[in-house]
């Protein structure tokens, strides 16, 4: 089972764009959208679910008023001062510690899992694909991403396929290294922008500690063509592989509107001709690394 994360290191670089077109060019794929806290590629693929799961995690504690003796302790214990005078908990200031539910002599509080988001299995005109919502505010979106990753690899084994192509979150943080673990490679997409490069580079300093392959590529190539020199000299001599360079044009955007992908919209433009050359060298990567 083979497994490409496309990632950014931050939004707005054209990873979703790319990733939708990807979809419209590979076979034998499931689609994976892993940027749980923002998923935005159901905007192009316009998916029709046909499950649709809660997503459980942590805990939120609960006052039982009818058990509760109002002694003070859970309020003395709490450190985040979640609870009121009146003995409410606050649901945005609690933690989930659990510490007033263990102490509290009248057993009096409860400690539920939480509702975090949802998470759903979708039909696309591109076949499967996996993808979830996390609620305003809520964390966990690592555990999350690693559970989407793991319902898109089961969907593959069920039905034979060999790939899986997975819209990676933004940055660095937990998301984006719960979506590279045992992934078969990561195609990173730059910018030619100073935070750009420098987001880019973090990326490359995650792969490298996960021993996960990368390999590059630079959208809006031509608005800058000082930094996307800087970013090539910097991947070549990191030997990093460079699949191609993408000009900037504003189909992207007028594809959008009309919820296609670039390749859709006009096949025949050079940024879709530009995209499949990408996909080629991609594919070939692929191969060699997952052997």
């Amino acid at each position: 089972m083979k497994e490409l994360v496309i990632l950014s290191g931050k939004g707005g670089t054209g990873k979703t764009s790319l990733t939708a077109s990807f979809a419209s060019l590979a076979e034998n794929k499931v689609l994976c959208d892993a940027d749980v806290d923002a998923s935005d590629l159901w905007l192009i693929l316009s998916p029709k679910i046909r499950k649709e799961e809660e997503f459980r995690s942590g805990h939120i504690a609960k006052i039982n008023k009818d058990k509760c003796t109002e002694c003070g302790l859970c309020r003395e214990l709490c450190r985040w001062d979640a609870i009121s005078e009146d003995f409410v908990i606050d649901e945005i200031e609690c933690e989930g510690c659990g510490v007033c539910y263990h102490f509290c002599p009248e057993k009096a509080i409860d400690f539920p899992e939480k509702v975090c988001g949802k998470w759903f299995i979708s039909d696309t005109r591109f076949g499967s694909m996996v993808h979830a919502r996390l609620g305003i505010a809520e964390e966990n979106s690592g555990k999350l991403v690693a559970l989407v990753r793991q319902e898109a690899r089961k969907i593959a084994e069920e039905n034979g396929f060999d790939l899986i192509i997975t819209d990676g979150p933004p940055g660095i943080g937990c998301p984006v290294i719960s979506s590279i673990g045992g992934a078969t490679a990561i195609l990173i997409v730059s910018e030619p922008t100073i935070s750009g490069i420098h987001d880019m580079q973090r990326v490359l300093q995650l792969s490298d500690h996960f021993n996960v392959p990368a390999m590059l590529c630079v959208n809006k190539a031509d608005i800058n063509p000082e930094e996307t020199e800087k970013i090539i000299s910097f991947a070549q001599r990191k030997k990093i592989p460079i699949l191609g360079e993408i000009p900037f044009d504003s189909i992207f955007t007028k594809a959008m509107i009309q919820g296609k992908n670039v390749i859709e919209f006009d096949k025949d433009s050079i940024v879709s001709k530009k995209i499949k050359e990408i996909w080629k060298n991609a594919q070939a990567l692929i191969e060699t690394w997952a052997k």
